[in-house]
């Protein structure tokens, strides 16, 4: 590996290096792999791929991101024709995401907490993807009932949300957690997770989301396209658990628009 930059923040210290053997870029914060892309800034990562190819079989057009690192899946949203707007908390990831990553001019950008920028915006999005960590958790008030309740103000009608999710071990609950959590501000709840039985990615999705199919891979990068191809194929939808899309005594009722049926 070589190193291109050393960045020092208050959420820990950005490494960005390129590899001898890939060529592709690695946006490391701490001891946690954030992104990698190749020169073009399409991304390595499967779990990005597959949201990719999940909101590709949606109508959505004006997307937020929470959560940059690299960028790369804006990136490859952008190419495809979306629109675009990057919240990330840390004002260092931005600028290296430009930088080392590709991250288009056109994509607007805020440096903010996610939550703090959905207060107080008015905007209204047709997805929000939400791929922010502290180490390997998504941050409890970006996966909380009352911020998926403020997402649900945020979104199209016929909107879409979708949280990725590091799961640690096989008997790991974090995904089943946000998703109970996801279902009771009223949204249908849907779960893709990655195979094996330790650090894989799921990803919860709400909303408009019934008919989503497991994704393929749509936009190749330059290397490991047949192995991140192979391993999209083997992804699956668990199956819905009772209390994911269950309205609990005394939660608000969902809209007919937010809640899907199975």
């Amino acid at each position: 590996m070589i190193t291109l930059t050393k960045r020092s923040s208050e959420f820990g210290e950005i490494t960005i290096v390129r590899s001898r053997i890939k060529g592709s870029h690695i946006y490391w914060q701490g001891n946690w792999l954030q992104s990698e892309a190749d020169r073009s800034g399409v991304s390595l990562a499967t779990y990005v791929h597959a949201i990719f190819g999940l909101l590709a079989q949606t109508p959505a057009h004006d997307m937020l991101m929470i959560g940059c690192g690299g960028g790369t899946l804006g990136t490859m949203l952008v190419r495809a024709g979306r629109s675009v707007t990057i919240v990330d908390i840390n004002a260092q990831s931005i600028p290296l995401a430009r930088q080392y990553f590709a991250l288009p001019d056109i994509i607007v950008c805020h440096v903010e907490d996610g939550a703090s920028f959905l207060a107080r915006s008015p905007a209204v999005f047709d997805a929000i993807i939400i791929d922010a960590f502290i180490d390997e958790r998504v941050p409890h008030h970006l996966c909380s009932t009352e911020f998926f309740q403020l997402v649900r103000e945020r979104l199209a009608p016929t909107g879409c949300i979708f949280i990725n999710v590091f799961l640690q071990h096989g008997a790991d609950l974090s995904a089943d957690m946000i998703a109970c959590r996801l279902a009771h501000a009223g949204f249908h709840v849907r779960v893709l997770v990655s195979p094996g039985l330790v650090e894989r990615n799921g990803i919860v999705m709400g909303g408009a989301v019934a008919n989503l199919r497991v994704p393929t891979l749509l936009m190749r990068p330059e290397g490991l396209a047949e192995e991140i191809a192979g391993e999209l194929q083997e992804m699956c939808f668990r199956g819905g658990r009772r209390s994911w899309n269950w309205r609990i005594a005394g939660d608000r009722a969902p809209s007919t628009s937010a809640l899907q049926t199975p």
